[in-house]
Formats: C-alpha cells, structure tokens, sequence
C-alpha cells in the first residue's frame, strides 16, 4: 500500500518563495518517514527545484502536453519532464477540466505519455455539486476513471495515484464527509478491483483531494480506503503542510 500527500501549489509562489518552502520543509523531510510526500510546483521552477530537493520530497508539474514532440507551442512533454528529474505530473484537475479544455481524450493522452516514460501520473476524477445533488456522482467519476485509467495495461497501474476531487469541495471550505469521502474511494478501489484485481488494485494509493487541513487530515486518512490527500490551500505553507502530513496514520518520526 502507498502512502502519499501531495501539495499543489496551482498559479503560487514566486521562485524565491517556493525555495524558501523547501528550505522549511527540509529538515522535517530528515526526521519523518512512512509517507511519500510529492509537490506540484509552477512550470517556470520545475527544473530547478527537481535539481534542489531535499530527500524525500518529489517535485511533480501540474500538467503535461498530450500532443508529444512538434508544433506546440507553449507545450511540454513527460520526456522533457523526465529530463529535469520531475517525478510526474497532476493529470484531470477540475480547473483544467473545467476552465482549460482538458476533456477524457485530453487527460487519457496525458495519462498515456506520462506512464510510458515511467513518471508518476496523479490521475484527478471528482463529480460537481450539481452532479452529487442529481445523485450521478458515483456514474461521473466512474467515466473519468474508465476513460483514462481502467482500460491501462496492468503494469501501468504501478505507474497511476488516483486523487479523488469533490470539486464542490475544492476551495470553497466545504468539505465531504469522512463517511461521503470514504464511500468513494471504496467505489473507486473497486472499479480497480474489478479492473485490475484485488492484489494491484490495493496497491494504488486513492488520495482524497478536497479541502483537506490539518484538523481534518486525521480523520479522513484514518478511512480505509483513502491513503492520504492532494492539498491545495494548505500546502503554500510548510508548517499548514507538516500539520496535514502529521494527521496520516502511517507517518512516523
């Protein structure tokens, strides 16, 4: 089983400000294990901060092109991330979804070309409020996974970190129930389960990805099938995120 928290910091921090982040998350990082702790960081900073980081921090993008080598501009490829000594990339945000045109082909293509250079793809699937209302929220999340993830080979599940995004939940100081978040990632494992097989599904780490801080971080990771969380508000400070980090059942140190 994985074990994992990772931050987003979105459009955050200038450079100097994400090196400051590491500089305070450093020597927590020496003194605790247990949890695999990963950052999505601004494009501009990738390369650099991937080449600085201390032990046991993984720097990840928030995106990558799904079109491959050419005429993109303004793209990059997972080679190119590969290259910097990225760990991976965050694949079917919501805001990407929504606001950037990042359909089920889009986000399956992007899913693709991380997991053939071996990078982490940390696989985003959530419904809207007005989907969870109409009771389609298990229908919708199910779609996002079949496109992009369930239909994979086998040994590129090794290679996928579902977070599970209630998008009515991200940003706006709602969150899910530790019961509604649970029963998701259960439906998730299962999806996985009937996929890939109990022994590979239980090896994918199913992060809950909404609104989770440090005064709930306990309880939603203390579920059985949530196995840590994709952070956004609180992950810009380092003391925020160790407090989120501190609430995993499994971090020792």
């Amino acid at each position: 089983m994985r074990n994992i928290v990772a931050g987003n910091w979105k459009s955050n921090k200038l450079m100097g400000e994400a090196q400051e982040w590491m500089d305070g998350m450093a020597g927590w990082l020496a003194s605790h294990e247990g949890v695999e702790v990963m950052v999505g960081a601004p494009a501009p900073y990738l390369a650099t901060l991937a080449s600085a980081a201390p032990d046991g921090l993984h720097i990840l993008a928030q995106n990558v092109s799904a079109e491959g080598h050419g005429a993109h501009t303004g793209e990059f490829t997972a080679d190119m991330l590969k290259s910097c000594g990225v760990a991976g990339a965050i694949v079917g945000h919501s805001e990407r979804r929504a606001r950037f045109g990042d359909t089920d082909d889009k986000v399956k293509a992007k899913v693709q070309a991380l997991v053939d250079e071996g990078l982490q793809a940390v696989f985003c699937c959530g419904e809207t409020l007005e989907e969870r209302e109409a009771g389609r929220q298990e229908e919708v999340v199910h779609a996002q996974l079949k496109a992009a993830v369930l239909e994979l080979p086998v040994d590129a599940l090794d290679c996928v970190v579902v977070a599970y995004e209630p998008v009515w939940a991200i940003g706006t100081g709602k969150t899910a129930t530790s019961a509604q978040a649970q029963d998701m990632h259960a439906a998730i494992r299962g999806w996985l389960t009937e996929s890939f097989g109990a022994e590979k599904a239980e090896g994918v780490a199913i992060l809950y990805g909404g609104s989770c801080k440090p005064s709930n971080a306990a309880e939603l990771f203390g579920q059985a099938d949530i196995n840590g969380g994709l952070i956004g508000g609180a992950a810009l400070n380092p003391t925020d995120f160790q407090g989120v980090l501190a609430g995993h059942p499994e971090l020792k140190g």
